[in-house]
Order: structure tokens, then sequence, then C-alpha cells
């Protein structure tokens, strides 16, 4: 005999009774482990949510107040002459570390060549206006906000990812792998307890027959 539950080719035999059962409290092993690392995932973005969005207000402010000072520029210089000007004099240097947070790749920068400069180094000449001068100083600002911000968003983004795909494997193995082994389980289980009852039957039904047939049995005796 069969079952059709999760397996359809699984024998209904004490033995794959009891694989059924370690294969249940295995999976519910697996996904109280993974509950728990989607508690701490949710924890792990609960904390880095503040302080993210209060970079997104400050790098939204300062790039409101560039980009303004950017078009008194543009007005003052010309598309031509701001392009000049805008021209990069410098590289940004770097020093980034990996880790990882619950298995999440992650990496965070631990040194770095500050934006903002005097107003020597930036290279402003004075005939381009103040507006130009503050817009590259914004900018340089905006720029340092960004670097600061980035790291933290990076974590954020992969967080997430995580979270979604642990939710998906909790909810994989709660609503349907466990449910199917349940189901296999119990038809397991009936099968096996139709099979005693067909065995108890027959068992009976042959002490019947062997009791007719012993000595001294008679049948109708008056």
């Amino acid at each position: 005999m069969t079952i059709g539950a999760g397996n359809p080719e699984a024998a209904a035999t004490r033995m794959e009774l009891l694989k059924t059962r370690r294969r249940i409290e295995q999976v519910r092993r697996a996904a109280d482990l993974l509950e728990r690392k989607r508690e701490a995932l949710i924890g792990e973005l609960l904390g880095l949510a503040r302080p993210a969005l209060d970079a997104r207000s400050a790098i939204d402010e300062r790039a409101a107040v560039a980009y303004r000072l950017l078009l008194a520029a543009l007005g003052a210089n010309g598309a031509a002459e701001l392009r000049t000007l805008s021209w990069p004099t410098r590289y940004l240097e770097l020093e980034l570390r990996g880790g990882s947070v619950w298995g999440v790749p992650v990496a965070e920068i631990v040194d770095r060549d500050p934006a903002v400069r005097e107003p020597a180094p930036r290279g402003i000449p004075a005939h381009a206006g103040l507006p130009t001068a503050l817009a590259a100083e914004n900018f340089e600002v905006l720029i340092d906000l960004l670097l600061d911000a980035a790291p933290r968003e990076m974590v954020i983004r992969r967080l997430g990812l995580a979270l979604a795909r642990t939710t998906r494997q909790v909810n994989t193995l709660r609503l349907r792998v466990s449910p199917q082994l349940a189901r296999r389980e119990a038809g397991i289980r009936a099968a096996l307890e139709e099979r005693e009852r067909e065995e108890r039957l027959r068992l009976k039904h042959l002490l019947s027959h062997r009791s007719r047939k012993r000595p001294g049995f008679r049948q109708g005796a008056r």
C-alpha cells in the first residue's frame, strides 16, 4: 500500500512513518531558526532606520540648496564656462572593509579623503561670482553626506533582500512543506491502522476457523 500525500511513492510502513516524523521535526527546527533570523534582521533594520531617515533628510536639504546655487551660477557664467570650472581636479580615495551581518555580506568605508576643501584648493576664480563658489562648496558637502550614507544604504538594501528571502523560506516551510508532511504522516498512520484492523480480522477469522475444526467440536449439537 502506498500513500498520496507529499510523496505518492512512499510505502505505508513504520519505517516510512518514523522517517516522516523525523522530517517534520527537522522542518520545525529549521523554521524556528529562520524565524529567529527574521526577527534579528528586523531588529537590525529598525536600528538603521532612524539614522538613514536623518541622513536622507540632510541629503535632500543640502541638494536643494546646492542646485539652487548651481542655477544661479549657470545664469551668471553660462553652461560652457561652468563646465570648465566644474572639471574635476582631484581623485577621492576610499578604503573599504568587508564584513557580514547575519550572513549578509556588507562593506563599510573605514578611511577616505574629505570632499570639502578650503576655497583656495577648490580653484574657483573671483570673477565666477559668489553663487558659483557657494555651489561648489555645497556640492562638496553633498558628496560627504552621500559617502557617509552609502554604506548604510547598502546594508539596508541587502538586509531588506535577506529579510524578504527569509520570510519566503519561513512561509514555504510553515505553509507548504509542514502541511504536506503532516498529510503524509496522517496517510501513513491511517494506512497502518487499516492494515492492523485487517490483520486482526484475518487473525480472528483464522482462530474461529481453527476452533471449528478442533476435535470434539460439534456443530448443531442437540
